[in-house]
């Protein structure tokens, strides 16, 4: 097995759009971007980008994904991976002082709680993002594409996957998350997914 890579990044972007979209709003009212922009001050430099990830050899047949470190059934991921010669699994965090926060402020202002979980939502996924197009651009020096990422809980692609995850990744000890026996992680901004690699998208 290819040793597991580790990476801290910079904040990437943040989209306010993706925030309200989150958080269902439609149009932005003065006192919603004044809270917002209290709640992104806040989170300034406290927020702690981290990722893992290891590569893996893939095949499938029919509806089973052999991923290298575990034998899956899952008509979905199948699908994902179906012309893959390999994958990538990897693990992201914004770390954990954003869960203080959003505990500390449900009891002092349940409206702030709520924005600031929706922005932990925006920015883990803006990390998962980043994280694609780094390996995205690492491939394709060699030719090769990536495909959108898959998470466990997906489709078909049972939700219990993550405790294979998080034992050949050891999310605990390389970026500071842990699994709980509910499969809910901790820091709970937290995402695992799996990214195809082979010739052609299809």
């Amino acid at each position: 097995m290819n040793a597991v890579n580790v990476k801290e990044y910079g904040a990437p972007p943040t989209s306010r759009r993706e925030i309200w979209r989150y958080s269902g709003v439609t149009q932005e009212s003065p006192e919603e971007a004044a809270l917002l922009a209290e709640c992104l001050a806040e989170l300034e430099g406290r927020l702690a980008y981290r990722a893992c990830w290891c590569e893996f050899p893939v095949s499938v047949m029919g509806n089973e994904v052999d991923l290298g470190f575990v034998r899956v059934r899952s008509a979905s991921l199948a699908k994902r991976l179906a012309g893959c010669s390999r994958a990538v699994i990897f693990a992201a965090t914004v770390g954990a002082q954003l869960d203080r926060l959003i505990a500390r402020y449900g009891v002092l202002s349940p409206a702030k709680a709520l924005l600031l979980d929706t922005i932990g939502t925006e920015r883990v996924e803006a990390l998962c993002d980043t994280v694609c197009e780094d390996l995205a651009a690492e491939y394709a020096k060699s030719g090769l594409v990536t495909r959108p990422r898959f998470s466990a809980g997906y489709g078909d692609l049972a939700l219990s996957l993550q405790r294979d995850i998080f034992a050949v990744l050891d999310c605990p000890k390389k970026i500071g998350v842990s699994l709980g026996a509910e499969l809910l992680m901790s820091p709970a901004k937290s995402v695992t997914a799996i990214v195809g690699v082979g010739y052609e998208n299809n």
